[in-house]
């Protein structure tokens, strides 16, 4: 599942973590004293702080993780429970330690208040407030929150339209999260150029502001749009300015991935005017059965012109796999990751990649 482990790259850097105060500061005295007796200062540290210098000598070559330890594991400052470092001296101590103007790609961890959720207002109004430090920043991703801090469908998160705003130069915005709060109809922003937005269930008023949004440069566009039991729901019509072809003129790949009852999508895009346009199209993470696949087949003129088609994680019988092959020879056709539906009270039961 995407969402079990920390991505190690993001906008084509590693990540390093800019670790909380709390969960470093012991084993930070240890790692200076030991570079300090070596008289090398970043050559030979313990290996667990080795990427973190190594990263603060060259700021620009790397996206930062920013991810707080959960208040059970805090320690204590000036009174019971006060936690030794607050979400703004946190970000403040960032500020300070790697220089901001340097700083081209933030990855917004788990970074839990005093119940141990994240207030995704607070983040983003602490992230908003400092921007004028990030002036050269290029990607953003916001939520990379793992299921076993939080399951997907319950990240709440906030209006995000005013963050992306503070960041006029933003090219890629990845967004992880349920959708019961979150905004994302953006005001005019020309330079950004991929949006994904990953999602247990992706509201449909999500969607249709995502179709509204002013994004003239947008050339990828990702939208996991889940299950109904998640918040999910979105039909074709909640896309139509995009089927239509009348949003983003520039889209080259549009994905509809995590996509619940994805079979009834196929006949949508194969007569839309937006699959004319784009040259990779991702249907992967979904439930698509053979029903879906003969559809695909049936329609194989509107996809042929496609450089590939995504269709991992799949409930395709080896024989509509091959027809689909067949029908779509000069098309890249991506059909790893087959699944098995599950069998419950005599009934089979298809399901996508990311649901809670």
């Amino acid at each position: 599942m995407p969402n079990t482990r920390h991505i190690t790259e993001f906008a084509g850097l590693p990540v390093a973590e800019f670790t909380s105060w709390e969960s470093i500061r012991d084993d930070f005295d240890t790692a200076m004293r030991w570079a300090r007796d070596r008289g090398e200062p970043h050559a030979e540290l313990p290996p667990s702080h080795e990427p973190l210098f190594r990263a603060l000598a060259d700021p620009g070559s790397f996206a930062w993780r920013l991810r707080t330890v959960p208040p059970p594991y805090h320690f204590t400052l000036r009174g019971k429970g006060r936690p030794f470092e607050t979400l703004p001296e946190y970000l403040d101590r960032f500020v300070e330690l790697v220089p901001p103007r340097k700083v081209r790609a933030l990855i917004v961890g788990h970074t839990p208040d005093g119940k141990g959720e994240m207030d995704a207002a607070q983040v983003a109004g602490e992230l908003r407030e400092r921007a004028p430090h990030w002036p050269e920043l290029r990607s953003l991703f916001f939520g990379e929150i793992l299921q076993s801090e939080n399951e997907i469908s319950w990240i709440d998160l906030s209006d995000l339209a005013p963050l992306v705003a503070a960041f006029p130069k933003l090219r890629r915005l990845v967004v992880r999260g349920g959708s019961g709060t979150l905004g994302l109809r953006l005001p005019e922003h020309r330079w950004l150029r991929e949006l994904t937005v990953e999602s247990g269930g992706l509201r449909p008023e999500v969607v249709r502001d995502v179709c509204a949004s002013d994004l003239p440069g947008l050339r990828r566009l990702e939208l996991w749009l889940g299950a109904d039991e998640y918040g999910g729901g979105a039909a074709p019509e909640d896309l139509a300015p995009l089927l239509a072809g009348e949003a983003f003129p520039e889209l080259e790949y549009l994905g509809l991935l995590n996509t619940e009852g994805v079979d009834s999508w196929i006949a949508p895009l194969a007569g839309s005017e937006v699959l004319k346009r784009v040259r990779s199209l991702g249907l992967g993470l979904g439930d698509l059965t053979d029903e879906g696949g003969r559809a695909i087949v049936e329609h194989a003129d509107a996809f042929a012109h496609l450089e590939l088609l995504d269709l991992h994680h799949h409930f395709l019988s080896e024989k509509v796999r091959t027809e689909i092959g067949a029908a779509l020879p000069g098309v890249r056709v991506n059909l790893s990751a087959p699944r098995t539906p599950e069998e419950w009270d005599g009934e089979l039961h298809y399901y996508t990649a990311v649901s809670e």
